[in-house]
């Protein structure tokens, strides 16, 4: 890892700054290696659940237009994705009821409300990514989380 770099990162830890860390992610992806790579998300991640810790003893939803609050929500939602991934429906049904409730968003409360129920359904992440989500009409909305979905999502919704 180049120095400036590793500073960079430090400092992004020591603040507990995951919005600076996402800004440095394409430059670790270029001079880590798999296992420091991998080390610089488990500490987004390390940091993500500090903060969800310290907003659900404040009794608190987070604010997605406030930065720290949103890169927060994406490490634990792509946490979330990780299981829901690996087949661990059940950790990643879980994983989306808290971000459902985390949020002050209502779009992002009713898209981790939708993966719940797919989780729930023991439907695997890659039928849920052809049948249920929409993922051209979610790229075009720009969010880091899957937010738009297909017809056959609302049959889901139905049967939940």
């Amino acid at each position: 890892m180049s120095k400036d770099l590793k500073e960079k990162v430090l400092k992004a830890q020591q603040e507990g700054d995951i919005a600076s860390l996402y800004v440095l992610e394409s430059q670790a992806h270029e001079v880590l290696k798999d296992q420091e790579l991998e080390g610089f998300y488990a500490n987004i991640l390390d940091l993500a659940l500090e903060k969800l810790t310290s907003t659900l003893e404040a009794h608190r939803q987070m604010d997605m237009s406030e930065v720290q609050d949103f890169a927060t929500l994406r490490a634990l939602y792509e946490y979330a994705i990780e299981h829901y991934h690996a087949g661990k429906n059940k950790d990643a049904s879980a994983l989306f009821e808290v971000l459902s409730g985390l949020s002050n968003d209502e779009k992002f409360s009713k898209a981790m409300t939708m993966h719940k129920i797919a989780a729930d359904e023991n439907l695997d992440i890659d039928n849920f990514l052809d049948k249920i989500a929409d993922i051209e009409s979610t790229q075009r909305m720009g969010t880091f989380y899957i937010s738009e979905f297909q017809k056959e999502a609302q049959k889901l919704l139905d049967n939940a």
